[in-house]
């Protein structure tokens, strides 16, 4: 299992229409080959900086399967207009996040 974070960066005075134009193109997301889930969220400190992180069965699936697939395109279409700047995208391992306080013990 790999999850991929892509960063986000909207304009601000675009932060209601790019959630609702993600909405819009969600699906298109949902329906790749090795799609696990995804969470798309707004920065705190950063209110216009959203992050999207989606689980994916192999890095395979994501890149070069869904990077090339025309799904991808249009889902990029569907959101490029509010990007403030060029989204930065990478990937992580692992299978679950750990739960409660025993990662910490003995800490």
């Amino acid at each position: 299992m790999i999850y991929e974070i892509a960063i986000l960066p909207v304009h601000r005075e675009h932060i209601d229409n790019f959630r609702h134009a993600f909405a819009e193109v969600a699906h298109l997301l949902c329906r790749a080959k090795g799609y696990r889930g995804h969470m798309l969220a707004q920065g705190i400190e950063i209110p216009q900086q959203f992050n999207l992180i989606v689980r994916w069965q192999s890095l395979e699936d994501h890149t070069p399967g869904f990077e090339t697939s025309e799904d991808h395109r249009l889902f990029m279409m569907g959101l490029q207009a509010y990007f403030s700047g060029e989204p930065q995208v990478y990937h992580i391992e692992g299978a679950a996040f750990a739960m409660g306080d025993s990662t910490f013990q003995g800490i």
